[in-house]
């Protein structure tokens, strides 16, 4: 969190820099943001959009670090992606979970002293039909996911079955313009097939359940102008460990676009309970650059 306010507080320094060449051709704001998972979307869901400003025939992507601090736990996020011709979308994320007050539930009960999960997601987005202005029905995309667990002691403990896995997404995309409050108003929907114990962080598969299910995601958000979006997104869990039960993620957020090459995204973010420790919630804080 401390790198992200410091960024912020470089910002106007960086803006005229900024506005000296354009990352590409699509209008403000249409790639959204990065998720926790490295792919364009909102913080915790995956959209059709695909990152930067790439059109049809450019080359465009994003560099993003994101951290949420939430009761008992605190994740990191270094992320990348690359747009191909607004068609294809490849990124990579590396996730870090500080395990905090959790250190002392696995040392009291398991005897295991690790402070830190890590995890690295490769994404491959691929835009299907459609635009998520233009036309009628909407942007489709199909996404996949493969994850890798590197730090596997504790999810091996709790009971999950593997240390890595693949989840699969279709995502619809539409902004509906001057649809609320003579405001613009985007919404999301996403269907993931996973088996993703926390997103991957505490493993695959589990001693309750180690089949893939299909998990609903949404958000919507509303465009007050081009530069700020308010809204909110909810993202299904399964529930594959006996060790703890898993509870859906929610979160209401803020992204402030001040130049086509530079976002902040804030956003209070509801996680529920993480391996036994309950309710977990807090602030969220994501920068984005697109190039």
């Amino acid at each position: 969190m401390i790198r992200i306010l410091a960024f912020m507080l470089l910002l106007p320094a960086t803006l005229p820099l900024a506005q000296a060449s354009d990352p590409g051709s699509r209008i403000w704001a249409t790639g959204g943001v990065t998720t926790i998972e490295g792919s364009a979307g909102g913080g915790l869901v995956p959209w059709a959009l695909l990152s930067g400003y790439a059109s049809d025939e450019e080359w465009g992507g994003t560099l993003s670090l994101s951290q949420a601090n939430v009761d008992d736990y605190s994740l990191t996020v270094q992320a990348a992606s690359l747009n191909w011709h607004n068609r294809v979308e490849l990124s990579v994320a590396r996730q870090t979970l500080d395990l905090d007050s959790l250190v002392f539930v696995l040392k009291d009960g398991f005897g295991i002293e690790q402070d830190e999960l890590r995890q690295d997601v490769l994404g491959l987005k691929v835009r299907l039909f459609g635009d998520v202005l233009y036309t009628p029905w909407g942007q489709w995309s199909a996404g996949v996911q493969y994850k890798r667990q590197r730090d596997f002691t504790v999810p091996d403990t709790i009971g999950a079955r593997d240390d890595s896995g693949t989840d699969l997404y279709l995502s619809g995309s539409k902004v509906f313009f001057a649809s609320l409050f003579d405001r613009n108003l985007l919404v999301n929907g996403t269907v993931r097939a996973t088996r993703a114990n926390q997103g991957g962080l505490l493993g695959f598969g589990g001693d309750k359940n180690n089949s893939y299910e299909f998990m609903a995601e949404a958000a919507a958000g509303i465009f007050l102008n081009r530069q700020w979006l308010v809204g909110a997104e909810y993202r299904q869990k399964p529930d594959n460990l006996n060790f703890a039960e898993e509870n859906d993620w929610w979160d209401l957020f803020v992204a402030w676009v001040p130049d086509r090459r530079l976002s902040l995204t804030a956003a209070w973010v509801n996680l529920g309970d993480i391996a036994t420790l309950t309710d977990q919630q807090g602030l969220y804080l994501s920068l984005e650059g697109s190039f």
